[in-house]
């Protein structure tokens, strides 16, 4: 049965009110949980469902602390340096070693540094035993009957110690939950299968897979079901059986062959579709056999924020555990970020601490942007009814990384190239304390985020038309007022980047007029595009007569994957982002890629390490491979003055 009805969305309804729809209709099921009995030995990581109590005192029974001789404390009193006392074997005491029994009538141990053997069966003290002395008493350090760990209780390594010294060798936990996931889409494949024109590959299952494991859940991935209506109606209603929760992974919005939500209508109740967050709107919760059942969108991004928001916190329900407060820090932001009134958004961020504040700078928002997860340092939650944060305000942003590591990082915020992505490896190779946080907002963007504060270095290429010269000008005109410096870079070739055999034969600036010819842009304030203004207006070039120069990409990559996918004819970036994508490239010239850096950071032990990394011999090897680079002055420091 196949269903062309298309789907509408049935709510836009805020994030909490969802959760707590869902949360409300499974209420009985975290009542009653499922328990089970398991070995302690087995037991980490898994949420006690009852408090344990102990069995034993541990220890139970009175043992000796300390390597010595046993001796009845009164029979020593009068012992000193003037008056030494004579003690015999069995008679007044027995030798010990570490946690023996003490029996009556010994009350006392002294230390064997602190006794003199005048030989086998005679030993002399000078000091005087105190009663009890160095004898750790039946329980110390547990009691019998004491509470070990309370309910709820997630069990850690000296949880266990302590348990199994109390006697006790099976515990009551909840049982794992299990979660069943389906990818769905006709276009998936998975990994290591061939590649087509319209495919994609399957990782968002895999995502959910870890993230259920480490939130102690037991995942069960189910092979990816195409977009058929009965297919995805058995695979639901199997996983529904067999599983706690069901994650359905794309399907949830609103296409023809959009199918979650109508299944889980037919199969049980659609409590929400369509939530007021971005990424994530269409995310369907529902109730099939009173189990709960999250359909995901298919982004990657969107994936990830419905996970951690719903599928999440219900996980840890399972198990009688509370979601953890989020780890929070104030953080100043360093570009203006513009916000739906309709949606809370969730933006993820870089972060880096310059000169004692954070500074969160956002990263890509698109929804399928997977790497601006793995890049993310934080994210910034801006609440429904928001129109949006200025560049300089103060927010809150939620961790994910740890601060000790934020806070050893470089803030790098300017021109995008390669070779930033091979310095922060560098650091970590070359055996670096540090990180790189590299934003990539152009290189006049980079000069004003060392003019706010905002960054430790800004890469830049900026060619003065007056001068002809790289970069310099630019610091002194806009940082006129901050003692200044270069580490200087590279030399780098930008040129035309086409298709492979050039076959538009795009060779000037002037082809770019030829009819058909669709060229592809970079942001405002990038070096590469004022280079690009710089020789139309040479030219005499209406940029409105080139097809394509309001379509901005924020990235070289970016530009050589428009080319490769076919989007565009040509775009203007490095040799070294064609070479990397396959595709051929036309020399323009040379540009000067330098870092500005305030001069007060060069003696800091992080810019140090930037700079090393730089003249290392691996580095300029790396560089050299991926071509396009000259690397002569690379690393040296050149003030600039007002």
């Amino acid at each position: 049965m196949k269903q062309n009805k298309r789907n509408v969305y049935l709510s836009n309804i805020e994030v909490e009110k969802a959760l707590q729809s869902i949360s409300d209709q499974l209420k009985n099921n975290f009542d009653k949980p499922n328990l089970e009995s398991i070995k302690v030995i087995e037991a980490l990581e898994r949420v006690t469902a009852t408090p344990v109590f102990a069995r034993y005192s541990s220890p139970n029974f009175n043992a000796s602390a300390m390597d010595g001789i046993a001796v009845k404390a009164i029979a020593t009193f009068g012992a000193s340096e003037g008056n030494p006392l004579l003690l015999h074997r069995n008679k007044d005491f027995i030798y010990v070693d570490t946690g023996d029994p003490i029996h009556e009538p010994y009350d006392s141990v002294i230390m064997i540094e602190d006794v003199v053997e005048l030989d086998e069966n005679t030993v002399e003290i000078i000091k005087a035993a105190s009663p009890w002395q160095h004898i750790r008493p039946i329980g110390e350090d547990i009691v019998a009957n004491e509470l070990i760990i309370p309910s709820n209780h997630k069990i850690r390594p000296v949880d266990m110690g302590a348990l199994l010294s109390a006697g006790i060798t099976d515990i009551w936990v909840y049982r794992k939950p299990k979660v069943g996931i389906i990818p769905t889409g006709t276009e998936i494949i998975e990994p290591g299968e061939p590649m087509q024109m319209g495919s994609i590959i399957e990782s968002n299952s895999r995502v959910f897979e870890a993230m259920v494991k480490e939130l102690g859940g037991e995942p069960r991935r189910y092979k990816t079901v195409p977009d058929d209506y009965k297919m995805l109606k058995d695979n639901i209603e199997k996983a529904i059986d067999e599983n706690d929760l069901v994650i359905v992974n794309a399907g949830s919005s609103a296409g023809l062959e959009d199918y979650t939500a109508s299944l889980v209508s037919e199969l049980g109740r659609v409590l929400v579709h369509g939530i007021a967050a971005k990424p994530g709107k269409p995310t369907i919760l529902g109730i099939v056999k009173d189990k709960p059942i999250i359909g995901i969108p298919g982004y990657p991004v969107s994936a990830y924020f419905v996970f951690e928001t719903f599928a999440k916190p219900l996980i840890k329900k399972f198990q009688g555990l509370r979601d953890e407060e989020r780890r929070l820090v104030e953080a100043v932001v360093s570009k203006r970020i513009i916000s739906s009134l309709q949606h809370r958004e969730y933006i993820r961020m870089k972060i880096g601490r310059v000169d004692g504040k954070l500074i969160a700078t956002p990263l890509n928002r698109g929804a399928g942007v997977t790497m601006s997860l793995v890049r993310a340092d934080g994210v910034l939650v801006v609440p429904q009814n928001s129109e949006g944060i200025e560049a300089g305000e103060t927010v809150q942003v939620e961790l994910l990384k740890e601060l000790t590591e934020i806070n050893n990082t470089i803030v790098s915020i300017g021109s995008h190239d390669l070779l930033m992505d091979l310095v922060g490896n560098f650091m970590h190779n070359l055996g670096s304390k540090y990180f790189l946080s590299s934003a990539h907002v152009g290189s006049m963007g980079g000069i004003m985020a060392i003019k706010r504060g905002e960054a430790h270095i800004a890469p830049i290429h900026l060619l003065d038309e007056d001068s002809g010269l790289y970069n310099i000008a630019y610091i002194k005109k806009y940082l006129s007022n901050i003692d200044m410096a270069i580490i200087r870079g590279v030399s780098r070739i930008q040129g035309f980047i086409v298709q492979k055999g050039n076959p538009k034969q795009i060779k000037s600036f002037e082809d770019l007029l030829k009819k058909g010819i669709l060229f592809v842009n970079r942001q405002r304030g990038a070096g590469t595009r004022m280079l690009v203004d710089y020789q139309l207006k040479l030219k005499n070039i209406d940029p409105d007569h080139v097809a394509g120069y309001h379509r901005e990409m924020t990235t070289h990559m970016a530009v050589a994957a428009a080319v490769l996918s076919g989007s565009a004819d040509v775009g203007v970036g490095v040799y070294s982002a064609a070479k990397a994508m396959e595709l051929d490239f036309v020399p323009i010239g040379e540009e000067a890629y330098d870092f500005a850096i305030p001069s007060k950071y060069l003696e800091t032990d992080m810019i140090q390490s930037f700079v090393k990394v730089l003249k290392s011999s691996e580095f300029k090897t790396s560089l050299e491979e991926m071509g396009g680079y000259r690397l002569e002055n690379v690393g040296e420091v050149e003030m600039v003055g007002s």
